[in-house]
């Protein structure tokens, strides 16, 4: 099936993507926000301009439609994307990468209904520790970019996903509730590195910002990189 992809260049947007696609499903297109608010509706915001470096890594389209300051405007600016995305690709469906929320999954299938697109959530209600254990085992290579809760520190800024951030991970969501996934913007992700990329990114410049509470790395400058033969 042919699908276009919402792309926020986090772990589970790329993670969906290898399930799709390793599900025999063509991305005609991926699909991003782009916004001067400090939140977003559906998409993750820090760095959210990399995603384009991602795109180039995967050879696959990327189109960046406006996103609006609230869930209502957000939704009508991505079904206006969709619906040109469509029309232009011949796209029969829509890839989300979404985990546990409810409400956006409700708003995005009544959005795919009302264009008459399939709806495919791979990750939906699957573990958030087996997920993001699964995505190690494949070789993802995710950096931590944003933290916003409880029980994170400024060092979380930059780090690199292994087994001990996952051990450290599944400890603070025992101790803070803290969502592994990402999705209520606690934890904001970039994907470095995955079997789908043909170059990987690799982060020359970089700022962490941190107000003793949550905090972003500010990516400034990353090269596209030439992957070694294994």
């Amino acid at each position: 099936m042919k699908l276009i992809s919402l792309f926020s260049g986090g772990k589970d947007s790329c993670y969906a993507l290898f399930e799709a696609i390793n599900s025999n499903h063509a991305i005609v297109s991926l699909l991003t926000g782009d916004s001067q608010e400090t939140e977003s509706y559906l998409y993750q915001l820090p760095d959210i301009n990399l995603t384009r470096y991602a795109a180039e890594a995967m050879n696959i389209p990327l189109v960046v439609a406006e996103t609006k300051d609230s869930p209502k405007k957000s939704l009508s600016s991505l079904q206006t994307a969709l619906e040109g995305i469509k029309e232009e690709t011949g796209a029969e469906g829509l890839l989300s990468a979404v985990v546990a929320n409810e409400e956006q999954k409700k708003d995005l299938s009544g959005v795919c209904n009302a264009l008459k697109l399939k709806y495919e959530t791979p990750l939906w209600k699957r573990s958030q520790e087996e997920l993001l254990r699964t995505m190690l085992d494949h070789r993802f290579k995710i950096m931590v970019i944003g933290v916003n809760a409880k029980g994170f520190d400024e060092n979380w800024l930059g780090r690199i996903l292994d087994e001990n951030a996952l051990t450290e991970l599944a400890t603070l969501h025992r101790n803070f509730n803290i969502d592994i996934s990402g999705e209520s913007g606690q934890l904001e992700t970039l994907v470095l590195d995955c079997p789908l990329f043909t170059k990987k990114i690799s982060v020359r410049e970089s700022t962490k910002q941190w107000d003793g509470v949550c905090g972003e790395l500010k990516v400034e400058k990353v090269d596209l990189v030439k992957k070694s033969s294994e």
